[in-house]
Formats: structure tokens, C-alpha cells, sequence
């Protein structure tokens, strides 16, 4: 019995997902039975990880499996499974929106990559379900939740809308119908044509061979039989006796054998690359680390290191790796944020142990040794992982850099870089070359004289080789580090030395080129024009807390500057932006006092102490050094005010 079908409509994004899904994809079809085989083992996973603390949620469902069934008269395909099911909520929030899926991100991504991509989108973004309206005009779900009596019945063409309805006496788990499109038929063509035209035609998704064949490709590994009804010949018949009739049988299509447990030397390198697709949903590994560890603690692991980065890899609510744990062979928990630290998050893989209980909590396994004890471990292979790839394949080190370097450096922050074990694998752009450089290699070209190894902050590159506090370290032939991630800044307060050797933030406090006399021929200066300075300071009030003259400058007129362990100006810029108050900043205004304007206005200072100019130039030049370093002047009307009457006096 069914109650009557109510209407619905998707949501805006979903209908543009489907329209891309169903009009821009050409090839890659056969992707919508992996999606759904993966949903499938999903649905069984969930199951019977319930059942450990629920037995009665498997009732008599049988062994839990994947059921295909394709109906080649009808032209319907079925995708079964005895899993856990939906209720109606769910079926609403899985199938009728994307809420949790990025679907946005999905469409900006597609307007970028254009139609090729689609194939990896698909699963990289989570609409994996909706790839189904390539190959069918109508799509009906049946599912019954485990912990339900009652069962509903989802249906969609593909438009705008979808109806759902009550149904009763379903079976436990899910079933999807794909009445399947049918071949276009065209005019007279050549072979060539006629034979791309049948690998493109939906309805070849209804013969055992290409089913089985797709299977094995794809889901091989999945660890519940996908089994498909196969007629089975009868035996040859004995001299005398009739032919036997043929008999339908149950074909288990996959091996079931999880990859992990198997020895490394039978594994190929495109079976692993299949089992990461399977658990990533899209693009390729860098790296694969198989191990089995034997002895006090055993455990079997397969991760991955992805080559891309995933689309939600800075979304504070993904920060954790997506390291499935299993326990004999049962799935655990899907994210076991405890298996790896947050600053490993873009690992992808499995662990499965067999010294933990089945029925070990969420609780207990944050509280557990063994957890920790693999943990440290994991990690400990993945540094050093990570460390043999930098040596012996630097493109590809830089590859993987490029994609997770901002990531990585969290894990410095966090405090876990002992003895410098994740600061050695950073890469960083310096003032003297366009690549990546090491801090091991720019501390071996500084020499073992070396008392530092300069830093600079910064917003990106070109603000940073533009700035003035790099004048000095240039004319000393200084290599200075240059810092442009976010993360940079937070990373500085726990690295604060490499190698026995300090990082000096050349933006603050001393500039580490003065040598005793040259700080005191300054000191000298400062004390001897200290009424012209004084003049300069007043001019620009709270703004700074000094005006004093400067050794680190060369070209520039003047420069800001910070004291020694304080917040670079781009770093208390990005905090403000966030919405965090700070405490006014009053960093030094130091100029160069061989500077051409600057002698000028001395000169005008001596010859008229109380001439307004002086008092505008000071105003200008901290406006110009806020500018330098990628900031803006705290009155932009004022500077451009002062600005355009400075221009007007000379033209004039």
C-alpha cells in the first residue's frame, strides 16, 4: 500500500547541478554506477557499525550485500543494497539538496575546469548520486531505514521537482530504478561513428559483461559481495540422457579482499590508484605508504598523499584526516580525527587494527594508548615519507608543496615540529630566487658566520621584494626569507630558531646588519638632529611612538618599524579585517638621512622651524611607507589632500 505521491522542488543549485550533470557531460558515464556502489557499501558500513550497539537493527536481512539487477525487457537497471536505509527526512535532505556537498563550489569549479573535468568534480564535490540523470529519463528510489516500519518512495525525472510518497511493506535498505535512456538513432554512418554511438548508448548498462566488467574496475575492493543473477549452463548430459536445462545463480562480481590486508608485492600501482578514487572520489595519489606493523601493536595502514587539494581543504569544519578506522574488518569510525593531527588533515586512507575492541566509543578511543601509539607512528612515516620524496623528486616535492604547504606549516604552530622535523620539509621564496628554497639551503648559502637567518612578512611576493627593509640585506648580499602565507605569522612565534640558528624578522626591532659602531654613529645622529625629528614626530602624533634615523635603508626615504616579537603591520592588518580588536600599534618611522628629501628637509627645517611643510612631509612619509608595505594611510582624504598640493606646488 502507498499513500498519495506529494510534489517537490529542488533547490535552485540542484536543478543548475542537474542540468550541467545531464547536458554537459559526454563521456564517462558508466561514473554513476561506481557513485552508486559507493553509497551502497556506505549505507552497509553504517549498518553495521549501528548494529554493534543495536542488534537488533539487522534483523533478518540476511548477509548484507550489494544486489544487481538489470532488467534488459523493461530497460531498468537496479542497484541494491540491505543497509541502514533512509527515513523521509533523510531522502529529503540526501536527494531533494546538496546542503553539505560544496555545491557552489561545484559550479564555480565547473565554469573553470570546463565540461573535461566533470568526471572528477563529480566525486570531488559530493553530488555523486545526481550523475545517474546521464543515463536515465527517470530515477526512482524505495528505501526502508533500519530503525523504521515504514518505507517511502522517492522519484525524479531530472526537471525540477521530485515526488515522495509513503510505502509500505519495503524490505530493509535501499533500492535505485534507472529506467534507462535509449540510443539515439541517427542517419547512415561510418563504423567508426556507429561504434563510439553503442559505447555511448545507456542501455549497455544492462549486460552482464559490462557490469561485471565495471565492477571489477572500479569496485572490486569493496569489501560486501556486489552480486549480479547469471545464467549458469548445464552440465554436458552423460551419453543417453537429455540436455539439462540452464539455471539461474548468484555471480559475485569483486574479489571482497580489502587492499590493505594484501601483500604489497601483488598490489599494481593502477589497483592502488582505484582504491584512493574510491576513498577520495577524485584525482590521483602522489604518494602511497602501505604498511603492517607487527610486534607489541599490529595494525595494517594504506594512505595516500592526493596530488590536489581538496576544495574544503581550508574550511575550519574539515580539519581533520580522512583516515577511516576499522577493527577486524568493521568499520569503526569514517574520520578518526585521532589517527593524525589536524596538520596531516589532507592524508586520505585506512588503518585497521585488530588489538582494539569492536565496540570501542568515540570516548575511548581519544583516550586510548594504542591510538596515540599508532598515531605517532603514522605520522612519523608520513614525515619521513615526505622527507625522501623532497630529496629524491624535487619537482614533485614542489608539487605536493604548492598543494598542502600552507597546511603542513599548522603543524609548526601547533608546536609539534621537534627537533625541526617539519620545518626542514618547508619550502619558502626568498629575495634572491623565483623557487622554492629550503631553510637548510638558504642557511648553508649565508655561511657558517652567520649569526641569523632573515624573515620578512609580507601579502604576497611582489609586496615583499618591494619592500624597503629588503634595501640593506640586498646591498649585504643577504638571502632574507620572505613569509606570504597567513599562516606564516602564527608559525613565527613557535620558529624561532633552525638548526641552532635564529629567525630574525628583519622587519622589527634591529636589522642584525649594524655592527657596534655603526649603532652608535646613529645614536649620535638621532641625538644631533633630535629637534628636526621631534618636528617630523609631532607632525604625525600618535601614529608612531619614534622618529629616529635609519641604517637599513638605502633607496627609500623611510620605512616602519616594529618592535622586536610584535605583529608585522600586515599581520595586525588581517587580525583588524577578521573583526579582532587590537590595541593601537605605534611602531618606529625611521628615515634615511642620505636621502635626497630627507637632507631637503633638514634644510628647510633649519631655515624655518615652524614652516608647515615640515609638517606635511612628515604626514606624507609615513603615509608612503604604510603604502610600501601593501597597508594604507590612517587618513587616505588627508594624504591625498597633502598629496595633490605637493603635486600643484611643483608643476606650478
Amino acid at each position: 500500500m502507498t499513500t498519495a505521491a506529494q510534489t517537490h522542488y529542488f533547490e535552485a543549485e540542484v536543478k543548475e547541478v542537474l542540468d550541467l550533470v545531464i547536458h554537459s557531460l559526454y563521456s564517462h558515464k558508466d561514473v554513476f554506477l561506481r557513485e552508486l556502489i559507493s553509497n551502497a557499501s556506505d549505507a552497509l558500513d553504517r549498518l553495521r557499525h549501528a548494529a554493534l550497539t543495536n542488534g537488533d537493527l539487522m534483523g533478518d536481512g540476511g548477509e548484507l550485500g550489494i544486489f544487481l539487477d538489470p532488467d534488459e525487457s523493461q530497460g531498468v537497471l537496479r542497484v541494491c543494497d540491505n543497509g541502514i536505509g533512509m527515513t523521509r527526512d533523510e531522502l529529503v535532505q540526501n536527494l531533494g539538496t546538496i546542503a553539505s556537498s560544496g555545491t557552489r563550489k561545484f559550479l564555480d569549479a565547473m565554469k573553470e575546469h570546463g565540461s573535461d573535468d566533470l568526471p572528477e568534480l563529480i566525486g570531488r564535490f559530493g553530488v555523486g548520486f545526481y550523475s545517474v540523470f546521464m543515463v536515465a529519463d527517470e530515477v526512482v528510489v524505495e528505501t526502508r531505514s533500519a530503525d523504521e516500519e515504514t518505507g517511502w518512495r522517492w522519484a525524479s525525472s531530472g526537471g525540477g521537482e521530485y515526488t515522495l510518497e509513503e510505502v509500505a511493506d519495503l524490505p530493509r535498505g535501499t533500492v535505485v530504478a534507472l529506467q534507462l535512456k535509449e540510443a539515439e538513432v541517427g542517419t547512415e554512418e561510418s563504423a567508426d561513428k556507429k561504434a563510439d554511438d553503442e559505447m555511448d548508448d545507456p542501455r549497455r548498462f544492462l549486460q552482464p559483461w559490462v557490469l561485471r566488467d565495471l565492477v571489477r574496475r572500479w569496485s572490486d575492493f569493496v569489501e560486501y559481495p556486489i552480486q549480479l543473477e547469471v545464467e549458469k549452463p548445464a552440465p554436458p548430459p552423460e551419453e543417453g540422457e537429455e540436455p539439462g536445462e540452464p539455471e539461474l545463480v548468484l555471480d559475485t562480481l569483486n574479489s571482497q579482499q580489502p587492499l590493505w590486508t594484501r601483500s604489497k608485492d601483488e598490489i599494481t600501482s593502477a589497483e592502488y590508484e582505484q582504491f584512493y578514487e574510491h576513498l577520495a572520489g577524485w584525482g590521483k595519489p602522489l604518494e602511497t605508504l602501505h604498511l603492517k606493523t607487527e610486534g607489541t601493536l599490529e595494525y595494517s595502514a594504506l594512505v595516500f598523499i592526493p596530488e590536489q587539494a581538496p576544495f574544503d581543504l581550508s574550511d575550519p569544519a574539515r580539519a581533520k584526516a580522512r583516515i577511516s578506522l576499522y577493527v577486524r574488518r568493521v568499520r569503526i569510525q569514517e574520520e578518526c580525527e585521532e589517527l593524525l593531527p589536524s596538520w596531516l588533515r589532507f592524508v586520505v586512507g585506512v588503518v585497521e587494527s585488530s588489538d582494539l575492541p569492536l565496540n570501542v566509543s568515540r570516548e575511548a578511543i581519544q583516550t586510548d594508548g594504542r591510538v596515540r601509539q599508532i598515531q605517532r607512528h603514522l605520522v612519523r612515516k608520513l614525515l619521513d615519507t615526505l622527507a625522501n620524496l623532497l630529496q629524491e623528486d624535487r619537482k614533485r616535492y614542489e608539487q605536493f608543496w604548492e598543494a598542502f604547504g600552507v597546511v603542513l606549516k599548522e603543524g609548526i604552530w601547533g608546536g609539534d615540529d621537534d627537533n625541526n622535523r617539519i620545518s626542514k620539509l618547508c619550502l619558502f621564496h626568498t629575495s634572491k630566487d623565483e623557487g622554492w628554497r629550503t631553510l637548510a639551503e638558504v642557511k648553508a648559502d649565508l655561511g657558517d658566520d652567520a649569526d641569523s637567518i632573515g624573515v620578512l612578512v609580507a601579502p604576497d611576493r611582489k609586496t615583499a621584494l618591494a619592500s624597503a627593509h629588503l634595501e640593506a640585506q640586498t646591498a649585504a648580499d643577504r638571502e632574507v626569507v620572505l613569509l606570504t602565507d597567513p599562516v606564516d605569522e602564527w608559525m613565527l612565534q613557535r620558529l624561532t630558531t633552525f638548526e641552532e640558528t635564529p629567525l630574525k624578522a628583519i622587519d622589527r626591532g634591529d636589522a642584525g646588519l649594524d655592527d657596534e659602531d655603526t649603532r652608535k654613529e646613529r645614536e649620535a645622529r638621532d641625538e644631533d638632529k633630535k629637534d628636526f625629528l621631534a618636528a617630523l614626530r609631532s607632525a604625525i602624533g600618535d601614529q608612531v611612538s619614534k622618529v629616529r634615523f635609519s641604517s637599513r635603508l638605502k633607496d627609500s626615504p623611510a620605512v616602519l618599524v616594529g618592535d622586536e616579537g610584535a605583529y608585522s603591520g600586515h599581520m595586525e592588518r588581517m587580525l583588524r579585517r577578521a573583526g579582532h580588536e587590537l590595541p593601537p600599534s605605534q611602531r618606529v618611522l625611521e628615515i634615511n638621512p642620505d636621502h635626497v628629501l630627507v637632507r631637503a628637509l633638514e634644510k628647510l627645517h633649519i631655515a624655518d622651524a615652524a614652516s608647515p611643510r615640515v609638517h606635511d612631509a612628515g604626514e606624507l612619509l609615513l603615509g608612503q611607507a604604510l603604502i610600501r608595505e601593501g597597508g594604507v594611510p590612517t587618513d587616505p582624504a588627508r594624504f591625498s589632500e597633502l598629496l595633490t598640493g605637493l603635486m600643484g606646488e611643483v608643476l606650478s
